[in-house]
């Protein structure tokens, strides 16, 4: 049944949201790089690779510079327009293509490139890949402001392995464990919520047994 919730979502929110997301192309096409899309490899259900897409809000080498695939507040390889397209998560809308053909689900534990999914422990590597990566999920409302907590800290790479990979892989855990149509649900509307109402604590009201938070 979530699967089929995933094909009509992603169907109809394409449709609606057709008039902002075609000028955006555009603009993305005629300023920074030229880049309308960004496809980066991202583990995916079973292990496989699939190619995820993003809006270009980056320098097309960013892999290559810096914190690599890590991504920090203020990261100098951030595109102008891209700030405010990561800021509002319109950069993440492409994903719905994804979601569609079937690399991803609206919810799940969050597409991980190979080297930050190399910093879970082996036995919660096995649980995630059992299920579709989502666009959002329980991870990815906890850390929703992950840029922010990685600026606070001098080495944000190692900050990133050893105190927010180890938690939010248990939160991935706790999802695959507990998945449900009411969870899906649940967690849209949580993810609605928290991207109206940034700093909004709805996530720990609506999912009350999620593992301590040890940051």
């Amino acid at each position: 049944m979530q699967r089929f919730f995933d094909i009509l979502f992603s169907a109809m929110t394409i449709i609606i949201l057709s008039p902002l997301l075609i000028p955006i192309a555009i603009f993305l096409r005629l300023s920074g790089e030229g880049e309308i899309f960004y496809l980066q490899e991202r583990v995916g259900r079973g292990g496989d690779s699939f190619k995820l897409y993003k809006f270009a809000t980056m320098l097309k080498n960013s892999p290559n510079m810096n914190t690599g695939t890590i991504t920090v507040k203020n990261d100098p390889r951030i595109l102008p327009a891209g700030k405010f397209l990561r800021k509002t998560k319109i950069n993440e809308l492409p994903q719905l293509l994804n979601i569609f053909i079937g690399d991803m689900s609206i919810i799940g534990p969050r597409p991980l490139t190979n080297q930050t999914f190399s910093f879970y422990t082996p036995e919660v590597r096995e649980e995630i890949k059992q299920v579709r990566p989502g666009l959002s999920g329980i991870g990815s409302i906890v850390f929703r402001d992950e840029e922010n907590l990685l600026n606070k800290h001098v080495d944000p790479l190692e900050y990133y392995k050893s105190a927010i990979a180890p938690y939010k892989g248990s939160l991935e855990v706790w999802y695959v464990r507990n998945r449900s149509l009411s969870v899906y649900f649940k967690a849209i509307f949580t993810t609605i919520w928290v991207v109206l109402f940034p700093k909004s604590s709805m996530v720990s009201r609506v999912f009350k047994n999620l593992p301590t938070c040890p940051i």
